[in-house]
């Protein structure tokens, strides 16, 4: 055995490696537990960030987009009467 290795400092402690081994086992349980647990609650707070955010859009962003996009449509319509007129003038004069 290597004085200092980790498999030296398990198997002076129980005399054999897979206490050691059942150890390092234990550890990445709770680890990878911890991590899911995070991602679970990740998870969950992006799902409802994301209904409120799908909410933000129909409530606040949707009605406004209408609203201009009607303004703009009036504002196109006026202008493409006024070239309309131009062009009458315009043929008439010829």
């Amino acid at each position: 055995m290597v004085r200092g290795s980790a498999v030296d400092r398990c198997g002076s402690q129980q005399g054999n490696g897979w206490f050691c081994m059942s150890g390092f086992n234990r550890k990445v349980d709770e680890a990878s537990a911890r991590v899911n647990q995070r991602v679970a609650q990740a998870a969950d707070r992006l799902e409802k960030e994301t209904e409120d955010f799908i909410a933000y859009l129909n409530q606040e962003v949707v009605p406004a987009i209408r609203q201009h996009s009607t303004k703009v449509l009036r504002v196109a319509a006026k202008k493409m009467s006024r070239l309309a007129d131009y062009l009458e003038e315009s043929q008439s004069r010829s």
